[in-house]
């Protein structure tokens, strides 16, 4: 009988004479065919000279038909479903007689679904502020600035400037430099240094000067330094804004004629955004809810193949801010240890949200996956068939459906679940 512990599963299996005796003799008719041993011609030699010399391969080749059939038939005949690799033991393999082992293995789980329908979530409509409108419609007038060449004057904090730099010491290669470095004296954006040792410069003047830079600085090339500018001041500009007006907002989108009409869309807009990010929290607390309420063991494999996942996403955010990745010290052991539970976590999170989505019959649909190939390709400028062929080659299109239909399944928990007010 099979032993169960967790998703482990061990069974003692036994395989008949007389199968050992067929597969030896296909395995020893296939490796005569193969060999060429001098003084015989090829697939000609005595098969008395092949089960001697070729005993171990022999053997290896029966066991690696046998084994996986056998395991395969037995996880059929329990109705259970292999997810790891077998570690095989206690292997009794002799001439003559029937091959027993035993083999353990982790299977998928088995779980019941509860209920799922009209849980209770915290959510409120969101609502936008005209404070916010005008915080967004400030930032599309500072994208329209205009900068403007003031008369030469010394320059001090609030002043736009346009200097050129020259690295003279503290960088490794290459220097760093810039003809036309744009900044604003005093401005959060600027290093202090900066806004220091060019304040009181006039237009045409030079300084030298050192600039501390963070550990964490964007440019890896500067991170952690001190380095020494050569600096010329070259333009002293006034930053000039448009008018918020009609003729503003028609130069933000041409189909909008007045200032109204762009704060109406600046006002979807936020909404959109507010109500997606509330959505998604709300959606987030339905699934912990239901990870909760269901309390079964997933399988280790599937833990580090969470894990791992994490671990290459974490990375590849890291990559897009700057960093080098290859030297981080990553210990695998440690990540494991201390990110296990929430890994499992999210796996039993996934398996919930697939069996919801089975018993709704929730799929993805040709045109959701064309849709989102469309998007694609217009982004990349690629046709769509050859998007389709790559993505079916590389995993990204099976990717691509198992996010639809998880989002898909989270929407249809939201809609169906009852939104309640948070508490004060």
């Amino acid at each position: 009988m099979p032993v169960v512990e967790g998703c482990k599963y061990e069974v003692e299996l036994t395989i008949p004479v007389e199968e050992i005796t067929r597969e030896t003799e296909a395995a020893e008719q296939k490796i005569q065919k193969q060999v060429h041993m001098p003084g015989f011609r090829p697939g000609k030699a005595p098969m008395s000279v092949v089960r001697t010399r070729f005993q171990q391969d022999i053997q290896k080749q029966v066991l690696d038909h046998v084994i996986p059939k056998a395991l395969d038939a037995k996880a059929e005949e329990d109705k259970v479903r292999m997810v790891s690799r077998a570690n095989v033991t206690d292997l009794h393999f002799h001439a003559g007689e029937p091959l027993r082992f035993k083999a353990e293995f982790e299977i998928a789980p088995s779980f019941e679904l509860g209920d799922y329908r009209g849980m209770e979530v915290e959510y409120k409509e969101p609502e936008v502020a005209d404070a916010e409108i005008d915080e967004r419609l400030n930032g599309l007038r500072e994208s329209k600035a205009e900068y403007v060449n003031e008369d030469p004057r010394p320059v001090g904090a609030g002043d736009h400037v346009v200097v050129s730099i020259r690295s003279v010491a503290g960088v490794e290669g290459d220097a760093v430099q810039s003809d036309g470095l744009a900044l604003e004296l005093g401005s959060p954006d600027t290093m202090p240094e900066f806004t220091e040792n060019l304040t009181g410069l006039t237009p045409g003047d030079e300084k030298e000067f050192d600039v501390t830079y963070p550990e964490d600085y964007g440019q890896k090339k500067l991170a952690g330094r001190k380095v020494t500018f050569h600096a010329v001041l070259k333009q002293l500009r006034r930053k000039e804004l448009p008018e918020l007006d009609d003729d503003f907002a028609q130069s933000i989108r041409g189909d909008l004629q007045t200032l109204g009409e762009l704060r109406e869309e600046i006002r979807r807009s936020l909404f959109r955004e507010a109500e997606n990010s509330a959505q998604q929290k709300a959606k987030t607390a339905l699934v912990d809810k239901l990870i909760d309420a269901h309390s079964f063991a997933v399988p280790e494999v599937w833990v580090d193949q969470q894990i791992r996942s994490n671990l290459e996403e974490y990375l590849s955010a890291m990559a897009m801010q700057g960093m080098d990745v290859s030297k981080m010290d990553i210990q695998w052991d440690k990540v494991r240890e201390s990110t296990k539970d929430r890994a499992a976590r999210e796996v039993r999170g996934s398996l919930i949200l697939e069996r919801v989505a089975e018993r709704e019959s929730i799929g993805v649909m040709n045109d959701e996956i064309d849709r989102e190939i469309q998007r694609v390709s217009r982004q990349t400028r690629q046709p769509m068939p050859v998007i389709r062929d790559q993505w079916q080659k590389d995993g990204t299109m099976g990717r691509l459906v198992s996010r639809i239909k998880t989002e898909k399944t989270l929407a249809f928990l939201f809609d169906n679940a009852r939104k309640v007010a948070a508490a004060e």
